[in-house]
């Protein structure tokens, strides 16, 4: 059995893809971004005049891609303590490792999944973290 879903609470897909897919008792989402989900803003970015990005809040970005991962899982009927495994991208590793680990920290305090955290070049959109996860639900 398969089913994809998605959420009329969380940012919409920057593409042609669900927000999550079940396949048995197994709850798969694409990949999270910290895009607010009402005006589509990426959360902590700051732009000048012409649209260009100056800075970003990686804790700020960190926190609206943990809140948008619980709205996809709750939306699809999971919890937060079902995730176990999370893979997490940062476009800047060397600089924001430390910030993103501490408010992980704070998100995942009893029920902490496997994670994988990967530093990369860049993310489809100006967003400096994204996450993959994979829950586990309970049998039908």
């Amino acid at each position: 059995m398969s089913d994809a879903f998605r959420s009329d609470h969380a940012p919409k897909p920057v593409g042609a893809y669900p927000h999550a897919r079940r396949i048995g008792n197994l709850l798969f989402l694409s990949g999270v971004g910290p895009r607010d989900p009402v005006t589509n803003g990426v959360l902590g970015n700051v732009y000048d005049a012409d649209g260009h990005l100056l800075s970003y809040d990686i804790e700020a970005q960190c926190r609206g891609v943990f809140a948008n991962v619980r709205t996809i899982l709750e939306s699809c009927g999971a919890h937060w303590e079902d995730l176990v495994d999370v893979t997490v991208f940062l476009t800047d590793i060397a600089h924001d490792f430390a910030a993103y680990n501490r408010v992980y920290a704070e998100f995942f305090t009893t029920a902490q999944p496997c994670r994988t955290t990967v530093g990369i070049t860049a993310l489809p959109t100006p967003i400096a973290i994204e996450l993959k996860c994979i829950a586990v639900l309970p049998h039908e």
